[in-house]
């Protein structure tokens, strides 16, 4: 598994968001395509904003705590057919909880917990190099 974090949400001139997860050294960069909803979940702690009430991720966070749990860890497991897969783990006791989930949805709430967020090696291939990725600082 390589460990990966999320840089940025972006969107693209047709108004899609994507969040942008870079590998440490910041070399290279997986987009995963996302909704809006999506978007601003993820966006809100990465700008450090607190919502007067909780949002899915938050009562998600605050569910898993509550029954004993701790996240673990985000595995982004699987790309197909231009979908891609996680998993959320938890840890409960002695036991680890392996769930399915939306990889923007795992993200949301490894933004909340700062658990680390994982891709399998195998989507290496889909990723990018950060230095071909041009951003537009709206200063054009």
């Amino acid at each position: 598994m390589l460990k990966f974090r999320v840089k940025a949400i972006t969107m693209d001139v047709e108004g899609n968001f994507s969040v942008l997860l870079t590998d440490e050294e910041e070399k290279k960069v997986l987009p995963i395509v996302i909704g809006p909803l999506e978007a601003q979940n993820i966006a809100i702690p990465l700008q450090g904003i607190t919502p007067p009430r909780p949002l899915t991720p938050d009562l998600l966070k605050s569910a898993i705590e509550e029954l004993g749990g701790k996240p673990e860890k985000v595995v982004i497991t699987d790309l197909k057919d231009d979908t891609y897969y996680a998993e959320l783990y938890i840890k409960q006791g002695d036991r680890v909880i392996k769930l399915d989930s939306r990889p923007s949805d795992a993200i949301a709430l490894a933004m909340r917990t700062d658990i680390p967020i994982f891709i399998n090696v195998r989507l290496a291939e889909f990723t990018y190099d950060m230095a071909d990725l041009k951003f537009d600082d709206g200063d054009s």
